[in-house]
Parts: structure tokens; sequence; C-alpha cells
């Protein structure tokens, strides 16, 4: 039997996959940046031909990833916070314009734009804390209407909540301490994205596993989650995904 440190590689149709064995229930598929390296998580006593099987069912998803992955990688991103650069606000291309002001910093939606509002002397890494803080801010102001409407739907009750930097997940649910995580680059996808990883870890609060009775719920909840994930899961994105 493996271990749970112990990390094969596979080959299925010509795709090399990471295969590494944890104490876990379940199998997870990730697809990574920059270039599209595939890594399944798998039960220590899932069978090598169950795991080689999803990876052939899944092959048209991984395929569509790392091709998404790859144009990515090849448009380079701002990497300066200049004027000119176009950054997402709720699914919105906004363009970047950095303006001089000797007040209070910050960031204003204008409409079509994002004005950086700061002293000429700032430099690159306080206009990204400013446009992080901004980020922030918009974010958690709409997550308090989306609890209120959701949680009676539901009919659970999250203990805390909150927005933190996420390398490989949207949200995330403690389901002792009955709390939930949203990933701060939701902000910059469309509102129906957030409320989707919402509704998703709520229903976490009544199955813990994503199994045929999680699904079910979600399908009961939220009829359109599946679309609403390939929406979110489309550029602009982090550049790690996970298959929930």
């Amino acid at each position: 039997m493996a271990t749970a440190s112990s990390v094969q590689r596979l080959h299925i149709a010509e795709l090399e996959v990471e295969l590494v064995r944890k104490d876990i229930r379940h199998l997870h598929l990730r697809v990574y940046a920059p270039l599209g390296r595939v890594r399944v998580s798998a039960p220590l006593r899932a069978s090598q031909a169950s795991i080689e099987a999803l990876l052939v069912q899944r092959l048209p998803w991984i395929r569509t990833q790392q091709a998404r992955l790859c144009q990515l990688a090849a448009t380079p991103e701002p990497l300066g916070l200049l004027s000119g650069e176009i950054h997402y606000l709720m699914g919105q291309a906004k363009r970047l314009e950095l303006v001089e002001h000797s007040g209070p910093a910050g960031v204003i939606d204008s409409g079509d734009r994002l004005l950086l509002r700061l002293p000429a002397t700032a430099d690159e890494a306080r206009r990204r804390a400013l446009l992080q803080a901004f980020y922030r801010t918009t974010l958690k102001a709409q997550i308090p209407a989306l609890l209120a409407r959701w949680q009676p739907i539901i009919g659970v009750q999250a203990a805390s909540w909150g927005v933190r930097r996420m390398k490989t997940r949207w949200g995330s649910c403690n389901i002792g301490a009955r709390r939930i995580w949203l990933a701060l680059e939701l902000a910059k996808k469309p509102a129906v994205c957030l409320e989707y990883v919402l509704v998703h870890e709520l229903v976490h609060l009544l199955e813990r596993y994503h199994n045929a009775r999680f699904y079910g719920l979600m399908d009961q909840f939220l009829p359109d989650w599946r679309e609403r994930r390939t929406l979110l899961n489309s550029a602009p994105a982090p550049g790690e995904l996970a298959l929930s």
C-alpha cells in the first residue's frame, strides 16, 4: 500500500499526471499554471484503475484548462499597476488611471475606469496594496446581503466569515467552527460567481464531502451552479484551478 507521501507519475493518452496518495476520502483533480501541470490527490485505498478511469473521463476538461492556461501564460500580465492597464472589477473590464493626489490615497470606481489616487512618490508596492484593499472592501460589502438571503433558504448559519488571498481555492469552510472564507480574487469575477461560491460553502455546512448528496443539494438550491462554475473558472482568473 502506498504511503501518504508517495508520488507517482501516470501517463494517460500522452498526458503526464502527478499522483499523490493522501489520507483523504475523495479524489481531487487540479491543473496548475503556467503550462497546465496536472496533479490528482487520491485516497490511500483508491485503486489505480479507478484513478485512471477518472482521468480518462476528465481528459476534455483537462485539455481545455491546459489550453487556457497556456494562452494566459503567453499574455504578459500587467506588473507595474500603471495608467492604461486593464483590471477587472466584478467581471467588468476597467482601465486603471493613476491620479496624483495629496489627500487620502485610495481607489475610486468611476464607471469604465479605476482611479488610483495617491502621492506621486508612491511606489508599486503601495499601488498594489491600495488596489488590494479596494478589492477587499468591494467584496466584503456584498457578502452580508448574500448571507441574509441564502442562509434561511439553505437552513444553515455561518458563525463567521472572511475574505483572504487564496492560491488554490475560491472558498473554504471550516465545518467545526462554521467559518467560511472567500477568495479575494472573487472581486474580479461577476457577482453570480461570488454567489455560487458562497452557496457552495454554505452547503458544506449540511454535507462535508463532495458526494452525491452534496451535488443534489446544489442542484436543489442553485440549479445553474455548473454554468456559474464554468464562468468562474474562465479568464481572468488566478493561475491555479481546483475542480470542485
